[in-house]
């Protein structure tokens, strides 16, 4: 057990995300590190908001990207979508197998042709 002057250290053994630990092979890169504690606190927020929520909105936008007129303003509620899903990919990427990986850069890659097919007329 730490003493109480030695309370803000961690165990040996136990990890953070940002890189704090016994084994520096777990650590994770300054870059992550930074993308997970800026994220925290809208992870947080999402967290709290009723769960059918997000799913709608992102609906809502995904279909409102599909059916603007063609031009920016449909590719820019795809790309939004697409931010989002990366966005969440990117947290949780550490921790998926390839077959889980796979999917998730497909949802991103087919998001983000659908916004440029709709920026160049299709």
């Amino acid at each position: 057990m730490p003493s109480p002057e030695h309370s803000h250290e961690r165990p040996e053994g136990r990890k953070t995300s940002s890189g704090e630990g016994s084994d520096p092979r777990w650590s994770a890169g300054r870059l992550r590190g930074a993308v997970e504690r800026r994220s925290a606190v809208s992870l947080l927020w999402l967290h709290q908001l009723p769960g059918w929520i997000t799913p709608l909105v992102l609906g809502l936008l995904f279909v409102a990207g599909l059916m603007a007129p063609v031009g920016p303003l449909g590719a820019v509620s795809l790309v939004a979508v697409a931010l989002f899903m990366g966005w969440l990919a990117y947290l949780t990427w550490p921790s998926l197998s390839l077959q889980q990986k796979a999917p998730r850069v497909l949802m991103v890659a087919v998001v983000l042709v659908l916004a440029t097919a709709r920026t160049l007329g299709f």
